[in-house]
C-alpha cells in the first residue's frame, strides 16, 4: 500500500510574466509569455531541474494568438517531454480543474511533476492589427474553432444580442438585487465597494495591469471615463481582456519535492474542491437570481474545513462582474466587506481570459507561503455564462482530512435543486410579468436597447426587446430606487418582426 503522505501533491512553483509593450516588433507572443512563465515558477520552486521533469503539461485554452499545437510548440520551446500534454477547453474555471487533476494524477501516482500554464497577448495583437502592422511570431491557426457566444447560446437570445457575458451577467445582477430585496443604488453601492477593495490589492501587484485603488465613488460615477456599458454595469465593473500576461503552476508530491530538496516552505499543499455546471443555454435555467451549480459548489468545500467560512484565510472569488462574488460571498456566509481577492480582480489585475485563475492561484500559493502555518485558502473559478463552477481548497500545511478524494463532483446536488424550468415561447401576445432584463447602451451614453426576459400568465418564459424610442419603459428599467423585477408589462410583435416589452 503506498504511503499517502509522499503522494500528497503539494504546489511547489508558481511564476508570472506581465509585458506591457503595446508595440508589435517589441511585444511577446502566448508562447513566449508561457514559456517565461514556467520558466518563472521553476526558478521559484528552488529546484533547477524540475521542467527536465516535467511529465504533465496542461495549456489553458488561448484566444489572441491561437496555434495549431500550443503544447508540442511550448514542450519544444523548454525543450520538456512530458508524456501528457492536454491543449484545455475554453472556461474560465479551467486552471482551477486543471490544477485540481492534475493534485489527483500525482495522489494517484500517474504524475510526479505536472504543470498548468497559459497566457494572452490581446493588447500587442489588437494594437498590431488597428495599425495594420504584421506581428513576426510563430504560426497561427487560421481555421482554430474557437467557443463564441453564438455556439453557446440559443437562437433566440443571439437574435437578441444578448449573447455576450456583458448582456447575460446583468440578467443575474437584477434579478439577484430584487431578490435580496435591494433597490438598484444599493446593489450599486455594494458592487463599488467591493471593486475598490478588489482594486486596493490590484495596487499593490506588482504583476497587475492596473495597478491604482480606485475609490468606490470613482467605480460608481457615470461619466465619460465610465459610462454605462450594459444596465447596471459600468466600464470600471467589466473585465478588461487588453492585456499580455502569462502564469504557470507546478505541482509535484511530497516525496519528489524532498528528493528535489525544494524547501518545505514553498509548498502549498492541495486540499480538495469540488465541481458543477449549470445548463449551458441560459435560456433553459430555472431563475436567474442564483446559481445552484455555485453553491453546491461552495457548500461542498466548506464542508472540507469545517462548515465556517473564517478558515479561509485568503479567498479569490472570480470577479469577470460584481455579480459573481456578490453571490459567491451570500453562500459562503461571508462579510460584505470581506477581501474576496488576492489578485485584484477581472477589471483592475486584468483579463487574461481563460487563463486568469491561474495568475489566481499564483497570488494565493504567495499569500499562504506568506501567512502564519495552518491557515487554508479557497480558488473558486467560473467558466461561460454562470455556466461551469470548479472551487479548490489549498493549505499552507497538509489537510487534515488527508490526501484529496478523487470523486469531487457534486452535479447530482446542483440538479437537483432546480425547479421546473419555464418553457420558453417564440411567439406571443399579451401581459407579462418581468423576470429579469438589462439595457444596453452605446458609446455616447445612450440607450440602444432593453433586453427583457418575462413570464406569461401561464409561467412561460419569453425574451423580448424595449426599444430605444419607448422612454417610459427605459425609465422604468433604469429606476436607481426601485428594481423593476415583478411589474407587468405587455408584448406585442414589433415592426422589426420581434417581440418587444412595454410597461403596461
Amino acid at each position: 500500500m503506498k504511503n499517502l503522505d509522499e503522494f500528497t501533491p503539494i504546489i511547489v512553483g508558481v511564476g508570472e510574466i506581465t509585458h506591457r509593450r503595446r508595440e508589435a516588433c517589441e511585444g511577446l507572443e502566448p508562447l513566449e509569455l508561457m514559456a517565461r512563465a514556467m520558466c518563472a515558477a521553476q526558478e521559484d520552486s528552488g529546484a533547477p531541474a524540475l521542467l527536465s521533469m516535467l511529465d504533465s503539461l496542461d495549456v489553458v485554452c488561448e484566444y489572441s494568438w491561437p496555434y495549431a499545437d500550443a503544447p508540442a510548440l511550448l514542450n519544444a520551446r523548454l525543450g520538456c517531454r512530458p508524456r501528457r500534454s492536454v491543449y484545455g477547453e475554453t472556461g474560465g474555471e479551467t486552471p482551477v480543474r486543471y490544477i485540481h487533476e492534475a493534485a489527483l494524477r500525482i495522489v494517484r501516482g500517474e504524475s510526479q511533476v505536472a504543470a498548468v500554464t497559459g497566457a494572452e497577448a490581446r493588447y500587442t495583437v489588437d494594437a498590431a492589427a488597428k495599425d495594420g502592422v504584421a506581428l513576426d511570431w510563430s504560426p497561427r491557426d487560421l481555421d482554430a474553432k474557437l467557443v463564441r457566444g453564438a455556439d453557446i447560446c440559443h437562437p433566440l437570445a443571439i437574435r437578441h444580442g444578448a449573447d455576450l457575458p456583458i448582456t447575460i451577467y446583468p440578467f443575474y445582477e437584477n434579478a439577484a438585487l430584487a431578490h435580496w430585496s435591494l433597490t438598484p443604488r444599493q446593489a450599486a453601492d455594494e458592487s463599488a465597494r467591493l471593486w475598490a477593495r478588489y482594486s486596493a490589492v490590484a495596487a499593490e501587484n506588482p504583476y497587475a495591469w492596473l495597478r491604482r485603488a480606485f475609490t468606490a465613488e470613482e467605480i460608481e460615477r457615470i461619466d465619460a471615463h465610465n459610462r454605462v456599458i450594459a444596465w447596471p454595469y459600468v466600464k470600471h465593473m467589466v473585465a478588461n481582456p487588453m492585456v499580455n500576461m502569462g502564469a504557470a503552476v507546478l505541482l509535484t508530491s511530497v516525496r519528489r519535492a524532498r528528493e528535489l530538496g525544494i524547501a518545505p516552505e514553498r509548498w502549498v499543499h492541495v486540499w480538495g474542491g469540488a465541481a458543477a455546471r449549470e445548463p449551458r443555454d441560459y435560456l433553459q435555467r430555472d431563475c436567474y437570481h442564483r446559481a445552484h451549480a455555485q453553491d453546491v459548489v461552495l457548500e461542498a468545500v466548506l464542508a472540507q474545513v469545517g462548515g465556517d467560512a473564517s478558515a479561509f484565510e485568503m479567498l479569490e472569488l472570480y470577479s469577470c462582474f460584481p455579480i459573481v462574488p456578490k453571490m459567491a460571498r451570500r453562500t459562503l456566509g461571508l462579510s460584505a466587506e470581506a477581501c474576496m481577492t488576492s489578485t485584484g480582480g477581472l477589471s483592475f489585475f486584468g483579463a487574461p481570459l481563460n487563463n486568469y485563475m491561474t495568475h489566481a492561484a499564483a497570488g494565493l500559493v504567495r499569500a499562504l507561503r506568506r501567512a502564519p502555518p495552518g491557515k487554508a485558502a479557497l480558488l473558486y473559478g467560473q467558466g461561460e455564462y454562470v455556466t461551469k463552477h470548479h472551487a479548490l481548497v489549498l493549505g499552507s500545511h497538509a489537510s487534515p482530512q488527508g490526501i484529496p478524494v478523487e470523486d469531487y463532483g457534486v452535479q447530482a446536488l446542483a440538479d437537483a435543486r432546480r425547479a421546473a424550468v419555464p418553457t420558453l415561447v417564440l411567439d406571443y401576445s399579451g401581459s407579462a410579468m418581468l423576470e429579469t432584463f438589462t439595457v444596453v447602451y452605446g458609446r455616447d451614453g445612450q440607450p440602444l436597447r432593453g433586453i427583457v426576459l418575462a413570464r406569461t400568465p401561464g409561467g412561460q418564459r419569453v425574451m423580448a426587446a424595449v426599444p430605444s424610442s419607448d422612454g417610459v419603459s427605459l425609465g422604468v428599467l433604469t429606476d436607481v430606487e426601485r428594481s423593476p423585477v415583478n411589474c407587468i408589462g405587455m408584448v406585442e410583435r414589433g415592426v422589426d418582426g420581434m417581440l418587444a416589452w412595454g410597461v403596461a
